[in-house]
């Protein structure tokens, strides 16, 4: 086999460029947190709790406060987790603290009050003991870049912001939380793939659960659909308890994208998708794949990927113009409190996120309009938004709506559905 010349040091030098931006963009981010996922005896008036089962498939880690390294593990892991979370007025909706120092100040941070490993009979009564009234389970999976209490803390903070009735799980794999382990980070999504397929597969399996929301974020969102096209594929279809598969920023070249929603077959209807055309660290990462256009970052003013979407009856929430703490764009499902709580109504009403003519449009889109004039006589044009990013009808209806509701917001408002 001959190869071309020159195309090794070119692709090398793309992907040291791309890795020094990263960098660059990651050191203006606040310092991440090290070894400070160690237990408080007892928590403050005021403040929040989270009871969470954990499923990692990283390895233990012998540092105190570390718990489980980056580096891959022989096998599933169990722990039940409780996070203390500040009071209300120490921070805003969104928000992670991470602890500074040992030991956490559970006034002021995020800690731990309960770092219990389980087997699975152990599982089974977490299962028993923190069911939701509602029968629903909300299952993240971390993206890259994450360490163990990263993912941890953000899950904590994603399960009480969004108010969601829902018991969480945790699913952590063994990324490296480095900004230079994105090829090592990648191989260990597919190293965890089966694993996460029986965490879904046995949550279903449970007669107390009627409901199961996966939420993927980046890179989880590979590791996910690699999941589920899996399962699909062995048991001919999805569980019909997986109700919702939200993938939020993901870090998946839309070209496997297609081929996996083709291998999942009807039950894509099932998913929502939000997307950021600035959503910086998917622009790295399609540098370091060569170019292909990440499912992210897609362009939905191009009509031809708003029909793809529209075909296929997927639902794609544009989140370009909201803003929040996040200097990468990367991670504004979470951080901003519209998006999420949004998120939560939905679960908590029993509704599909992937449901365009509900009410997750009504707040989002008031966010993304960017303004506090007139919200209440645009809830009715702003709540189709979502729908019409990918729906041509949808975008002439909200045409139509435009015209009652004003000029001082029309022409933001068009903005955001790109009439």
């Amino acid at each position: 086999m001959t190869l071309a010349r020159g195309r090794g040091p070119q692709r090398a030098r793309r992907i040291a460029g791309a890795l020094v931006s990263a960098s660059i963009f990651v050191s203006g981010c606040a310092s991440r947190p090290y070894a400070t996922l160690m237990t408080v005896e007892r928590t403050v008036p005021g403040a929040h709790r989270v009871d969470m089962l954990v499923a990692t498939t990283r390895a233990p880690s012998p540092v105190p406060g570390v718990i489980f390294s980056g580096e891959r593990g022989p096998e599933l892991s169990l722990e039940n987790i409780v996070v203390s979370i500040p009071p209300d007025g120490v921070r805003k909706a969104g928000d992670v603290i991470y602890p500074k120092r040992n030991p956490p100040d559970p006034s002021r941070e995020f800690v731990a009050l309960r770092i219990d490993p389980l087997t699975e009979q152990g599982a089974n009564r977490w299962f028993e003991q923190r069911e939701a009234p509602s029968g629903r389970l909300l299952i993240f999976v971390h993206g890259f870049n994450s360490s163990y209490e990263e993912a941890v803390f953000r899950f904590a903070q994603i399960s009480y912001d969004s108010g969601a009735d829902a018991a969480p799980i945790l699913f952590t794999w063994p990324s490296q939380g480095s900004i230079f382990g994105y090829l090592y980070d990648r191989e260990s999504a597919n190293y965890s793939r089966s694993s996460l397929e029986r965490v879904i597969q046995q949550a279903a399996a449970r007669k107390d659960v009627s409901e199961i929301t996966i939420m993927a974020h980046s890179m989880g969102s590979w590791l996910t659909m690699e999941a589920l096209r899996q399962m699909a594929i062995r048991d001919g279809g999805l569980p019909k308890k997986l109700g919702n598969v939200v993938l939020a920023s993901p870090d998946l070249d839309v070209d496997v994208f297609r081929e996996q929603l083709d291998e999942i077959g009807p039950d894509q209807s099932r998913i929502t998708i939000f997307t950021s055309q600035d959503d910086r660290a998917l622009l790295v990462s399609r540098r370091l794949a060569g170019g292909v256009q990440r499912l992210g970052a897609v362009d939905l003013t191009k009509p031809d990927v708003q029909a793809g979407f529209a075909k296929r009856g997927i639902n794609v929430v544009d989140l370009t113009s909201v803003r929040t703490g996040d200097s990468l764009n990367h991670t504004k499902f979470a951080q901003s409190a519209e998006v999420v709580q949004a998120i939560g109504r939905r679960l908590i009403a029993g509704q599909k996120v992937s449901e365009s003519n509900l009410g997750l449009g009504e707040t989002i889109g008031a966010a993304a309009i960017g303004t506090a004039q007139g919200v209440g006589s645009a809830v009715n044009a702003a709540v189709n938004a979502p729908a019409a990013l990918v729906d041509p009808g949808a975008r002439q209806r909200v045409g139509e709506s435009l015209q009652d509701v004003g000029r001082n917001i029309g022409g933001s408002l068009q903005t955001v559905t790109g009439n």
